[in-house]
């Protein structure tokens, strides 16, 4: 009988409790991901858990890769002795705003910006001010969203939010603005499904480029890489396109391996904090491949898909010179493709697929086909 009398209570609670859920909270339940225009990464930084809950609940409105920004010093209690660590932070910024050492130290981030036309950065207020762990991402990674289109929520108490908007906009100068900064704060956070819902209709995402594969191939091992959204890569996919290109790279610096591509492409140059795995154009007519870290004024042309740090090292003959690297749009570089039409009728190409702007001795491919031509000599 009391087993019976208890478990009618349980029941009861249970649908008071449910009866006592928001709208919104009801919304954030039913709500389907939409998907946008262009491939999306949230990247976010909670420090109290507000701007964690805000991405959750962003996420299921949205179809989105998220990636959240944490301290490398971890337990710190920015808002202690009257915020005094948060205000140290963010005053070492304000001093020399220019300078890496002004920033927090923060983890590494694995989100390849490459792969993103729309960022949604979610980010806390400290003081008034964008939290110093946020500035820190933007700083370091800010130059790579030339380009891109940012989206910005700012998740605050009751203080306003332009000065965030404004160090954003210090912090990834180049970005295209999808709309406004959303503001949640605790006199609206219990409507934050129904707030994102509004604030999502206003923005205009950036439709995706179409992604386009290069195949790196070094000492007999192939790896692909997603070429950039830059005039350059796609002066360089058009330069494959006629076959693959072999140069000879060296090592340098203890982060890449670099030397001339042999032609020059369009440089669309910027400060660049270049990662393991970029692939760079250096002053028009120089690649660099990636396996450690540098900042300098780059070209982007891609990034080596899949390797890790140690790995890249290791695919990349780090520390060797004379390092022969095939570059082509097929994961076979030694293979002879289907030639179009009009290409066959007017150049002939070498068996590694390389396009030969002259008729040349020994086995070519003419119309197609493998052709023995004479070697002829001027002046015999």
């Amino acid at each position: 009988m009391k087993k019976t009398f208890l478990s009618r209570v349980l029941l009861t609670l249970t649908g008071l409790l449910a009866l006592a859920c928001s709208s919104d909270d009801a919304a954030q339940v039913n709500a389907q991901p939409t998907e946008t225009t262009g491939k999306m990464l949230v990247a976010y930084y909670s420090y109290t858990g507000d701007c964690r809950n805000i991405v959750s609940q962003l996420t299921t409105q949205i179809k989105a890769d998220v990636v959240e920004i944490q301290p490398a010093e971890k337990g710190l209690r920015y808002e202690a002795n009257g915020y005094a660590l948060g205000t140290q932070l963010l005053n070492a910024i304000k001093a020399a705003p220019g300078e890496a050492g002004s920033y927090p130290a923060i983890d590494p981030v694995q989100a390849t910006l490459d792969d993103y036309q729309n960022i949604i950065i979610v980010t806390p207020l400290w003081w008034s001010q964008m939290a110093a762990i946020m500035q820190s991402y933007l700083f370091r990674y800010g130059p790579q969203m030339a380009g891109k289109s940012i989206a910005l929520i700012v998740s605050s108490a009751s203080s306003g939010i332009s000065q965030v908007v404004a160090d954003c906009r210090r912090l990834v100068p180049d970005a295209t603005w999808m709309g406004d900064a959303l503001w949640i704060n605790n006199s609206n956070r219990s409507r934050t499904a129904s707030l994102l819902t509004e604030w999502l209709a206003t923005l205009k995402f950036q439709p995706s480029a179409e992604t386009k594969k290069m195949y790196i191939t070094i000492d007999g091992q192939t790896q692909s890489a997603t070429l950039a959204d830059t005039q350059a890569a796609r002066e360089l996919a058009a330069k494959l396109e006629d076959g693959p290109v072999t140069v000879s790279l060296n090592s340098s610096g203890g982060f890449e391996i670099w030397g001339p591509l042999g032609f020059s492409l369009t440089t669309s140059n910027q400060q660049i904090n270049a990662q393991p795995g970029d692939i760079i154009l250096y002053n028009g007519s120089n690649i660099c491949m990636m396996y450690g870290s540098n900042s300098w004024s780059y070209t982007r042309l891609g990034h080596i898909d899949g390797l890790s740090e140690s790995e890249l090292r290791t695919f990349l003959k780090a520390g060797q010179s004379n390092v022969a690297v095939t570059l082509s749009l097929s994961q076979d570089a030694t293979a002879v493709r289907d030639l179009p039409a009009s290409r066959q009728r007017t150049a002939s190409y070498t068996l590694d697929g390389r396009r030969s702007r002259s008729m040349h001795g020994g086995i070519t491919i003419v119309d197609g086909r493998k052709t023995v031509l004479a070697t002829t000599r001027k002046n015999q």
